[in-house]
């Protein structure tokens, strides 16, 4: 995996870089992760002595790769928390899934309820304790080796919501044997904990935390992406 940071957007605000998979987003001290790269780029690059503050609004799991905003200053931490929290942010993901679709674009909805002790979700009835709605919408871009190229924009923010809508509709990520994968993506993993699965955040767009003026920031593809017949290119 490349040590190096791939920065997207930067002003004295916001720093918007694309996370490879399989890093962390965040991660205890002598763990390497997405945060704390970012912190040694700034520190590195002005200069900086001591602690570099930096806040993470949201995150990306594991072993996803894409777009990831972090704020410079608490004023702008609080204001892009909130866009996320009241989900006025736009979030735009690709993925290639196994097998196709029909429709070739409409709207999942289902509850979804996180695992006790787990770091999963799993499918729930309604009304069943700790259920919660989850609803996105789909579309198909383009077939592709072993299944098909689509993106994803969730309406609701649920535990591993795409992942697990993907497998409930009969088209599940490629490489996520968590939720029923049988095609491999990626390098061969010796622990779980490596592996990559075929899910890009590929877009935010949101308003700047001080000039409130709209930004849409774009994460290429990564190159492993390139071996399924993909071009950073394929249609929006």
């Amino acid at each position: 995996m490349d040590s190096s940071l791939q920065v997207l957007f930067e002003d004295n605000h916001c720093l918007v870089v694309a996370k490879p998979a399989p890093l962390l987003t965040q991660g205890p001290p002598g763990v390497p992760n997405l945060e704390a790269m970012a912190k040694d780029y700034l520190r590195n690059k002005y200069g900086k002595k001591g602690n570099v503050y930096l806040g993470v609004p949201h995150r990306l799991d594991r072993p996803v790769s894409g777009v990831i905003a972090f704020a410079r200053s608490t004023k702008a931490a609080q204001r892009l928390a909130e866009q996320f929290r009241e989900r006025t942010i736009k979030k735009v993901y690709w993925g290639v899934v196994e097998g196709s679709l029909e429709p070739s674009e409409g709207l999942w909805e289902n509850w979804l309820r996180k695992q006790r002790e787990q770091a999963r979700s799993e499918p729930a009835e309604p009304n069943a304790e700790g259920a919660k709605r989850a609803v996105l919408r789909y579309r198909v871009l383009q077939s592709c080796e072993g299944g098909s190229l689509m993106e994803f924009l969730p309406e609701t923010g649920r535990m591993h919501q795409i992942r697990l809508q993907a497998s409930l509709h009969g088209v599940p990520i490629r490489g996520d044997v968590i939720y029923g994968s049988n095609l491999p993506f990626g390098p061969a993993a010796e622990q779980p904990r490596d592996r990559v699965i075929a899910l890009h955040a590929r877009s935010l767009t949101f308003l700047h935390p001080i000039r409130f003026e709209p930004i849409e920031i774009v994460a290429p593809l990564p190159e492993i992406w390139h071996s399924l017949g993909i071009s950073v290119d394929s249609p929006e």
